[in-house]
């Protein structure tokens, strides 16, 4: 299985993920940002930086390992991916918290931290507003991230652009990082990963060899 721990700057996801590496030998856990790490991000590279992940999860899943992906790509946009389709299962988890306190977080990375990034600290929060909604609803503004695919990459929207908020298929779990100690958000998103993996082992899970 794939699993997408996804979120705005702040939100934790560093953090969680320096915490789980190493824990679980079936599960290999990865930052989207080991891709083009020297490049600023931008919609363009998400899409390329997602379709070689979803290559290295069928090379995992070849192996009989999992990936537990931190990254800034929203579950749409990594359900469009070409390569998605080629994983036996995909769940998505937004690690969230309200924006005061990642308005906090991010002051406490520096000056320096946000001058080298191609966004603004409104930028963060309101990219974290719009994850809080596409968790909720595949239809929320679905612009924001289907804008002009120049990566060559063929993005299929229509995977998902029919589906509403009710369709089975759109599941996100949200944590909520901003109420939790670190050991807290772990166990979460680790009972997260234990449930989503009893719904695929039982044939249940909604996107267990699913078809585009």
């Amino acid at each position: 299985m794939l699993f997408l721990l996804f979120g705005s700057s702040g939100s934790g996801k560093t953090t969680v993920r320096d915490a789980l590496r190493g824990r679980d030998p079936s599960l290999a856990v990865h930052d989207a940002d080991e891709v083009y790490a020297d490049r600023h991000w931008s919609e363009l590279s998400r899409h390329e930086a997602n379709e070689i992940w979803l290559r290295r999860a069928v090379e995992y899943q070849d192996s009989g390992v999992d990936l537990l992906l931190a990254a800034q790509t929203p579950f749409g946009e990594l359900l469009a991916a070409p390569s998605a389709s080629l994983i036996d299962g995909i769940s998505a988890c937004l690690l969230d918290c309200p924006d005061d306190i990642r308005v906090e977080r991010l002051t406490e990375r520096g000056a320096e931290w946000l001058a080298r990034t191609p966004g603004t600290m409104k930028d963060y929060v309101q990219w974290g507003a719009w994850m809080r909604r596409h968790a909720r609803d595949p239809r929320w503004m679905p612009h924001v991230i289907r804008g002009g695919d120049e990566s060559g990459t063929a993005m299929r929207w229509g995977r998902w652009s029919a589906w509403d908020a009710s369709d089975p298929r759109w599941r996100v779990e949200v944590i909520d990082s901003g109420s939790l100690h670190v050991a807290e958000v772990c166990a979460a998103v680790l009972a997260w990963i234990e449930r989503e993996r009893y719904l695929w082992s039982t044939g249940v899970h909604p996107l267990h060899g699913w078809t585009p």
